[in-house]
Parts: C-alpha cells; structure tokens; sequence
C-alpha cells in the first residue's frame, strides 16, 4: 500500500514554496506572457525567418516557410574528445529524421563548451570548471535567442553541462524541454582497483605507467565515467525530476535502445509544443515538487556534493530559492538506496542492470518518500518513471521496473536500505555554513577534532605530505579556493593523500572553502564553507595548530580558540599569487567579482529577479561562540 507524502518533505515543499512566492509567480508571468497557439517563428518578420531557414533540406524549408510543423531547437555540447559527449555527434540527425515523422522540423540552434574535469583536475583549466557551467547556461540562452523554435532538446552529460544547459532552458521557461544523454560508457577496471592503484601512486609505491594503464582501462571507451560522480547524478535528476524521456538516464551509447531513446526524444518534443494539446513548458515541470525530488534523490542515491551547488543556482533560474538547511532536513527523512562507488564497489551500469532509476522511483514513491503528481516531460506524473524502455518487434515500448532489487548490494530497499538517512550534513560554527557527505565515512571518522594545518592549493599540500609533516591526526585547511577566488576548481587530489593518511591510522578531516570532486570519499571533508576566506569569511582566522572540531553528528564546524583571541584575528583573504592570470583565467574576472556565495548556487549573473533580493543564510549565523552556544 502506497503511503502519504513524508510530513518532511510537505514542510520543506511548503517553506520554498513560500519564500518563493512573489519571485515565482514573476517567473510563471513571463512563461504565460510568451503563449501564442502560432508557431514562434511567426512573430518574425519575412526575411529574420528566411535567414533562419536558408541552409535546411528543401523538404524542412517548405514546412518552415509556411509555418506548418512545429520546430525543435538543438542545443548541443557535442565533441569528440570527451568520451561522454563523443556519442553526441550522430544525434542531431537522428534527431531531425525523428521530428520529420513525427510532423516536426529540427534545426541545431547552437553548440556550448563542455570540458572534462578529469582532464583538467589539479591544473589550471580547473579554474574555469564551475564558472563554465555560467558560459553554458549563456549559450543556450544565445543558441536560442533567434526565436524560431517552439521546443528545445539538450545534448549534454558531464559535471557543468547539464547544470548550465538546465538553467539556460529555464530562462526560456516557456519551450517545452527535454534533456538527452549519451549514457555511460561499459564497465572498465573495478573502482576499487582504480582506487587502490591511485593509493599506491600517492605513497610512491607503484610508478606513472602502472597509474596510467589502471586510469586507462578505466576510462576506456565513449560514454560517461561510470562511478557515481556529478555527470551521472546529473542523468539522475534529469530522470527524477522528468527532463527524460523515461528510463533514458543510463542506457549505454552506441546501441539500439539508446538510438530508439534519442527518436523518442524528438516524437515526444514535437508533441508537447503549444501548437497542440498536450502543452508542458520547462517552467511548469520545474518546480518546487521537482526540486524537491532532486533532492531526495540525491540522498537516496549518495550522490555528488556538487549538486548542493548546482540545485540552488537551477532553482533560482526557475524563480525558487532553496538553501542547505533544505537538503539537510531532507537527508535526514530520506534512507540511503544505493551503493555506488566511490560509496560502494559497483559502478553505473550494476546499479542498472540492478534495477536501476524504475526500481529506485517506485520504491520511493511508494513509502511517500516523493511527489507523484508533478509535471513531467512524460505527460503522466513521476509514476511514467517506474518504467524502463525496452525494444521489440514492434519498436520502443515500456515495462514495469524489476518488482525487487536484482543484486542487494548495489540498491537497496526502504524496508532495508543501507542507511536510515541519505548522508548529506549541513555543519554550521564559527567558521561559518559548510556541506558534509558522509554517506561512504565509517562512522568512526565521522568526528574529528585536531590541530590545523593551513594550506592555500593543492600542491604545497602534497609538499608537506611527502615530506611527512602531516603524519599525525590532522584538520587539513585549504582556503582561497571559493569562487570569489580562484573560482572554485574541484580539489580532487587531495583524496588519495588524506586516504593514506587515514590508512595509517591517524584522524583526518578536510575544511575548505572549495569543492571536492563529485566522487567525494571515505575521509570526513566539510566543503564549500561559506562565506569564503576571499569575501571575509572566518576560514580565513584560523591559523596553524588551532584545534578545529569537525562533527557531522552534532553538525557543527568550529575552531576551538579562545574568544578574546579569535575576535582579534584578522581575516586572511589572500589568494596564491597568479592563480588569476593565465590560461585565459583573467577573462572570468567578472564572474569571480560579481558570483553569489556557494549556498546560493555560486552564480555570477547576480539576482535574475532584481525585484526581490535572494534569501542569504550566511548573514543569518552569528559567528560567535558563546552567542552560538547560547
């Protein structure tokens, strides 16, 4: 028997829906402002629209110019170097012979960047990595500026792509939207193995060949990297959130069931459009029921922390704000389903073939643990994702997900998940509002309280661990690294270093005001502290040898100094010199000036509704500790 929503679940709902009043009615004025029952290109006049038609078959063109079919936009992040994004070269086309059976015509509107942070991790092109997310969201917007298209399809997968292009399409909030991946590549090395050789290498014990043959049968073939990062939590929420075409999220590329989900993208984009019956604008599927299911998602799955960013600065383009104390209150309801590395051994392609994204909806539907009358692209509420597309004879059809969890290990039921909440912490102290992933730390490193060793990168962090300094129980602080600063690259190379240290048996913890990489793992990291050390934030008072208390139990982060001593500090905001200048670094000097804090989505494009200022929790918490404690 079905249960009734969570009472959780209806609060948080409740309380975004309510400080999001007036914002979003502004946001659902401009979607309404933009119906017309004539296709978009018909506000044109006679030579915008032969421009925009030169180049088509003369098949689309004679549709086009009479304004008959309706026409799909094409936003791609296509290219041929990024394994996840390689299969995207073949897709507009089928794309376009998809749409003209269905009675539509489509036209590649535009190309943004996607880079690959695992390309870039530990060098300098990090640095654009979160700001690139901003220039894709910008594309889109240009790519669909013209204003001849009356539907959008997004080609994207990884870590920024998905986040830019969503919140570009919600600034064109009335076209109806739908997200199309390319799906993960097969499965390669075990993770475990990648990780053990990647340990190996920190201590010195193996060599850079042997590292570069484990990483290369790892990363090995198109498709998405199949751990559990950013870019498949991003096929995740596209999924739970009903951007896909359903069941779309982790078939593998290059097959005919993904090659059947890409046509099915274009019939179903062309009958959703407001020339017909069935109208669903982006805006409309986007709200706050759906963000909220983003977030129980992300629990459910222990999902990557970067979405704690990215899900703000998404709601915000749909006139929602949300903050951590959401996620926080959500994780603590929501039971941990899923055990994929780097919080379990399997990969992607187990979880699916376990049951994937159809069992893990309707177990979560099921214990009221998800809003089930929502819009979605699939015109039929979240209940049309319980299924999983599958081919016959007769084409592309859908049947009920697996009724039980083919392997236990991997996903789990509510009645016996892996753990009673979804592992996601907010910490708040004197050192201000940070994000804690706990769903793949031992309970016995849940808790940390050391002296500090204050470093400014990565690399003198790495220094200090070959030489042996921090072999001891250590509180690890690596600031100057919001997005204010360096623009806030992920600091993934600090993994295997803290890990070691651990393995040795000494305590570690993380304090940053960066991010960790989506596949954030077994040591207690408090990241994306807020404010940063750049913008004032206290990070920036604590000094070497200070005792810093970590505790994700208690959700407190806290330097543990004397009061008389702490209110004297100065804040350090210093950034390593030159880590702005360079490798094209100095253009997103604007971004870094302008960007709102990390509880806020770390945009740079200010308030997108000037009429009403975004909520800042920041300048809620009282830095004192006596005052804090009372």
């Amino acid at each position: 028997m079905t249960k009734s929503l969570h009472p959780t679940i209806e609060a948080v709902t409740a309380r975004i829906e309510a400080r999001s009043k007036a914002r979003r009615q502004r946001y659902l004025d401009l979607i309404d402002s933009r119906r017309s029952p004539d296709p978009a290109r018909a506000r044109l006049a006679a030579a915008n629209q032969a421009h925009g038609f030169a180049a088509c078959p003369l098949q689309d063109k004679e549709m086009l110019k009479h304004s008959r079919w309706a026409n799909i936009g094409i936003v791609t992040a296509y290219n041929d170097m990024l394994s996840a994004h390689q299969p995207l070269a073949a897709y507009p086309d089928i794309i376009k012979s998809a749409a003209r059976k269905a009675g539509a015509t489509a036209q590649v509107a535009g190309g943004v960047p996607a880079m690959c942070d695992g390309i870039t991790q530990g060098f300098e092109g990090m640095e654009l990595s979160l700001f690139s997310r901003d220039t894709i969201a910008m594309g889109a917007a240009i790519a669909l500026s013209h204003d001849t298209f009356d539907a959008a399809i997004y080609l994207g997968v990884c870590d920024k792509i998905v986040p830019g292009l969503l919140i570009g399409a919600l600034r064109h909030g009335w076209l109806p939207s739908i997200f199309c991946p390319a799906g993960p590549m097969p499965s390669g090395l075990p993770n475990p193995e990648k990780a053990r050789i990647r340990q190996l290498f920190a201590e010195g014990k193996v060599g850079r060949d042997a590292l570069l043959e484990a990483e290369s049968q790892s990363y090995h073939s198109p498709g998405t990297c199949t751990f559990y990062g950013t870019a498949n939590s991003n096929q995740m929420l596209m999924e739970i959130m009903g951007l896909h075409v359903p069941g779309t999220a982790f078939i593998n590329p290059n097959t005919p069931l993904r090659t059947a989900l890409v046509e099915a993208c274009a019939k179903r984009a062309s009958q959703i459009t407001q020339l017909g019956d069935s109208y669903i604008p982006i805006g409309h599927v986007v709200d706050a029921r759906s963000i909220v299911n983003a977030i129980i998602g992300l629990c459910a799955t222990g999902g990557s922390t970067n979405q704690m960013i990215h899900i703000p600065a998404i709601a915000q383009a749909a006139g929602l704000i949300v903050d951590w104390d959401d996620f926080n209150d959500l994780s603590s309801v929501i039971p941990l389903l899923c055990r994929v590395y780097p919080n379990g051994i399997a990969d992607v392609n187990h979880f699916h073939a376990a049951g994937g994204m159809g069992f893990l909806i309707r177990e979560l539907l099921e214990a009221g643990l998800l809003h089930r009358d929502v819009t979605t692209v699939a015109g039929q509420g979240l209940e049309a994702y319980t299924q999983e597309p599958f081919l016959t004879d007769a084409g592309l059809e859908w049947r009920e997900a697996p009724a039980s969890s083919g392997d236990t290990s991997v996903l789990a039921s509510v009645a016996e998940p892996f753990s009673k909440d979804g592992g996601l912490r907010v910490l708040k102290g004197n050192l201000g509002r940070a994000c804690v992933k706990v769903s793949a730390v031992k309970l016995e490193h849940r808790i940390v309280e050391a002296p500090a060793r204050v470093f400014k990168d990565q690399a003198s962090l790495h220094v200090a661990f070959k030489a042996g300094e921090l072999d001891r129980d250590v509180v690890v602080v690596v600031r100057g690294q919001g997005p204010a600063a360096t623009g806030m690259p992920e600091l993934h190379k600090l993994t295997p270093p803290l890990g070691v240290l651990q393995d040795r048996g000494f305590r570690v913890a993380l304090v940053t005001d960066g991010r960790m990489s989506g596949a954030s793992g077994k040591v207690l990291a408090a990241i994306h502290v807020s404010p940063e050390s750049k913008l004032g934030g206290l990070i920036g008072k604590i000094r070497d040898g200070d005792m810093v208390r970590v505790d994700a139990e208690a959700g407190t982060l806290d330097a543990l100094v004397p009061d008389e001593i702490w209110q004297k500090r100065e804040v350090d905001t210093q950034v390593v010199e030159g880590v702005t200048r360079g490798f094209g670094r100095e253009m997103f000097s604007m971004f870094r000036a302008l960007v709102s804090h990390a509880e806020q989505g770390a945009m740079p494009f200010g308030d997108m509704d000037p009429d009403e200022a975004i909520l800042d929790p920041a300048q809620d918490q009282d830095p004192q500790p006596a005052e804090a404690d009372a």
